[in-house]
């Protein structure tokens, strides 16, 4: 059955995308070291996806990309993560805005106004990327609450031709690197929530802070800025209240993060196995210990849990899902972002001591794995409280203190 919903969710136009991205995957992993060292931003790699077309991956055809879906997406990012999983996060914050854009918006309800100005405006979006290699970032968190729609401090008022937006995005990965900052805000006497791209170079937009991480340092997640901001009304990308029903109707938009942690996994066996094998660096096979052995089964293991039960959810993801699929869309993420430093950790001991050793594959892939349960919106600790409630109290209903 499993091997069955992998021939239905690779197709073969999906595996082209898949094989485009492996075929970078050595210069990637290659260069991995030095971003990780510096805590720099993975440029050369950027301008790789931007010479395959990948910068596209889920831009339409007729707009220029290479009309990549949800899933497309997904297997995508997940080998893009098997070989530079810090490059697969800041992927993901440009691919995010493009679907969010295309797929999700085109199966949502909109009247026949505000639909006419989301193509105009995202046919304008689609173009830069394709034509220009315009880089988009996605910076949601505020730091205010952990939720994907509360807290939202950022505020837009409106002038001639635009806006003003003010506010403050905590970890803004690409911050230094995108050209346009794409944030959610709202106006005053308004709850509906506004999506709309900050130019980079934008007076009132400054980039605050170091950064220096544990793992997945070449993101460039520094603190995003924005006073009295000027945004053109073209750069409202959504019609306003559009974001609100995609938070609502389709929620796996919130677990893209997590594909590049699967990816990461899939890493790691890589590594381990060429280990054991004597394959990585010409000396003998170290698999004969039974307990080299024991850690090999228990990694495999993890690796395909996580694995199954992602490609369960991507084979549902959809608009409208039923209450038990998004509760194991959040089992999904939990499951990939606690085994993704189990494995690492597993890793470490099976392969010895040297692989703790910098510049290691292992040593940095474990500081990359315990990054992920952190991440917002549906972070580990968010999705962890939600499946603790699934199930025993009314929907929508919160426990009692």
């Amino acid at each position: 059955m499993f091997h069955g919903m992998i021939e239905t969710l690779a197709t073969s136009e999906r595996q082209q995308l898949v094989d485009r991205m492996a075929a970078l995957g050595p210069s990637f992993a290659a260069r991995a070291p030095e971003y990780d060292r510096t805590a720099s931003f993975p440029t050369e790699n950027w301008a790789d996806l931007r010479d395959a077309g990948l910068l596209g991956v889920c831009i339409p055809t007729e707009h220029g990309g290479l009309g990549g879906d949800f899933i497309a997406y997904a297997l995508v990012s997940e080998e893009l993560g098997r070989h530079c999983a810090t490059t697969g996060l800041t992927f993901n914050m440009h691919v995010a805005t493009t679907l969010l854009v295309g797929q999700i918006a085109d199966d949502l309800d909109l009247d026949a106004e505000p639909r006419r100005v989301l193509e105009e405006r995202r046919a304008e979006l689609y173009r830069g990327i394709v034509e220009d290699g315009t880089i988009h970032s996605q910076p949601f968190s505020e730091g205010i609450a952990g939720g994907a729609l509360d807290g939202i401090g950022t505020r837009a008022v409106p002038v001639q031709g635009g806006y003003q937006v003010t506010g403050r995005k905590i970890f803004a990965s690409l911050s230094g690197a995108a050209d346009v900052h794409n944030v959610v805000a709202l106006v005053e006497g308004d709850d509906r929530i506004r999506f709309m791209g900050i130019p980079a170079d934008a007076a009132g937009v400054t980039i605050e802070g170091g950064w220096d991480p544990l793992g997945m340092r070449g993101t460039d997640s520094r603190n995003l800025v924005m006073t009295d901001a000027f945004v053109p009304s073209a750069n409202e990308w959504a019609p306003p209240g559009l974001f609100d029903q995609a938070a609502h109707r389709w929620p796996y938009f919130y677990m893209t993060l997590s594909f590049s942690y699967l990816g990461l996994m899939r890493g790691i066996l890589d590594h381990t196995g060429a280990y054991l094998r004597g394959d990585s660096d010409g000396s003998s096979a170290r698999r004969d210990s039974h307990i080299r052995q024991a850690g090999w089964a228990k990694m495999n293991l993890e690796y395909e849990r996580a694995r199954a039960l992602c490609y369960q959810v991507l084979s549902e993801s959809g608009v409208d899902p039923t209450f038990d699929a998004i509760r194991r869309a959040w089992a999904s993420v939990v499951t990939t972002m606690e085994a993704a430093p189990s494995l690492a950790s597993t890793a470490i001991r099976v392969c010895g001591g040297r692989s703790m050793l910098r510049p290691s594959y292992l040593e940095q892939a474990y500081r990359d794995a315990r990054c992920g349960a952190t991440m917002l919106p549906w972070s580990v600790e968010v999705c962890l409280d939600r499946l603790g409630r699934a199930g025993l109290f009314p929907p929508g209903s919160k426990p009692p203190a």
